[in-house]
């Protein structure tokens, strides 16, 4: 079982900023991928951005150049850097995670960008 702990999350202004972390509570060195899904009112949640074990990442196209995924194996930490943030990025972001054996979600950070 892993336990996933999002923080971050927040209302900031249109172009402003914000990072996102979400803690594991065992190592995520092996892990398949970890990622962040999102999910605004109304709409599917969808995935926003991946790093696998080898480090590679793929992003929505909406947000390609904006955010960035990151890992810090020695914290056990994924972050997600946000900039130029738009009222279209409001939502609940998730963090997950995908072992060889199952998926793990975390409880959700709430970002909110006013215009």
């Amino acid at each position: 079982q892993v336990q996933l702990v999002e923080s971050g999350g927040g209302l900031v202004q249109a172009g402003g900023s914000l990072r996102l972390s979400c803690a594991a509570s065992k190592s995520i060195f092996s892990f398949k991928s970890m990622g962040w899904y999102r999910q605004a009112p109304g709409k599917q949640r969808e995935l926003v951005a991946v790093i696998t074990i080898g480090s590679n990442t793929d992003y929505v196209d909406s947000v390609k150049g904006r955010f960035t995924i990151s890992r810090d194996n020695a914290k056990n930490t994924i972050y997600l850097q946000m900039n130029s943030l738009k009222p279209e990025d409001t939502a609940v972001y998730y963090c997950h995670v995908r072992s060889f054996t199952a998926d793990y979600w975390g409880q959700g950070t709430q970002v909110t960008v006013s215009s």
